[in-house]
């Protein structure tokens, strides 16, 4: 796994000497995100430097529109992500208000200081400093002074329309989640740690590990999921519920409910990974308990005979 740098005035700007950087936010590390970052990684190789991914430490929206902001990944899963992608490290700018506030120019000059990168590889829709002021056209126009060369490319397209985070976002909150994982290149996925639930799942044969997750993270709309979760290294088929059951929503505070295949042992306090492959069905209002208990021992079969281990 690569190194994540902190990057500030006089804080690890020499390592962006002769580099190859590719620069954005990267939320969900999507496919049109790992061709910004092969292509820098091309350059580096062509160019004897390193490969840089440059990025910030939030998702520069939680400055601005916190309270309506949904993200693919959360900050750390965002870093540790870019730190896989096959980059050599990844700077990471300490996002702001001074650092937002900074007009196009001086964004650069803070950003790189005395050692500008050979090449900068960014998005065509690229914008940065302050209100977004800055274009590609402002990127080039530095770019002449400093020496760096821009290399601003095209958003990979699938099905005629850009792979853009915003555009998977909505596909999940459609649940779509096989044309959503398409775009990804992985499976979606949540982790967050067990929390004590209301308890009735194992008396009616399906004990369930429920998550809290945070309202900024609830992206993919409610239903009933097929998938894998991940306990450390060992992985299970799951059924998901994502949001709360009319049936128990006075009782409970989880928004996502996962039952394990085959799994036995107390999973709270332990952290909980799961994938999403499937939308079995949307979240229905039963009418009793009793038609809910049959409907989700339905759908633990259907995972199990639909759902393959890795």
């Amino acid at each position: 796994m690569a190194q994540i740098f902190s990057v500030g005035p006089e804080q690890g700007q020499y390592r962006f000497k002769g580099a190859s950087c590719a620069f954005g936010v990267f939320d969900g590390l999507h496919l049109g995100h790992k061709y910004l970052l092969a292509s820098a990684c091309q350059t580096a190789e062509e160019s004897g430097g390193a490969a840089l991914a440059l990025t910030f430490d939030i998702d520069p929206d939680e400055l601005f529109h916190a309270e309506r902001l949904k993200k693919l990944l959360s900050n750390s899963d965002r870093l540790q992500a870019l730190a896989r992608s096959g980059v050599d490290a990844v700077a990471m700018l300490y996002f702001t208000p001074e650092f937002a506030a900074l007009e196009p120019r001086a964004f650069l000059e803070e950003t790189f200081g005395d050692f500008p990168p050979a090449y900068l590889h960014v998005g065509s829709d690229f914008r940065f400093g302050a209100k977004a002021s800055g274009t590609v056209d402002d990127l080039r126009a530095w770019a002449e002074e400093s020496g760096t060369q821009i290399c601003a490319h095209s958003l990979v397209s699938a099905d005629g329309l850009p792979i853009t985070s915003t555009r998977i976002r909505l596909l999940l909150a459609d649940g779509k989640i096989e044309e959503a994982n398409a775009l990804l290149g992985y499976p979606y996925t949540l982790s967050d740690v067990v929390k004590p639930g209301r308890g009735q799942g194992a008396d009616f044969g399906f004990a369930t590990a429920n998550m809290e997750i945070d309202a900024m993270r609830c992206v993919l709309g409610e239903g009933v999921y097929a998938g894998r979760a991940y306990v450390g290294l060992q992985d299970y088929r799951a059924a998901i519920a994502v949001g709360k059951s009319p049936v128990f929503e006075a009782d409970t505070t989880a928004n996502v409910e996962v039952h394990l295949l085959d799994f036995e042992g107390d999973l709270y306090d332990k952290r909980v990974e799961v994938e999403f492959l499937h939308r079995i069905r949307p979240m229905i209002h039963f009418s009793s308990t009793e038609e809910l208990v049959a409907e989700v021992k339905n759908n633990i079969e259907w995972v199990r005979n639909n759902i393959s281990l890795t």
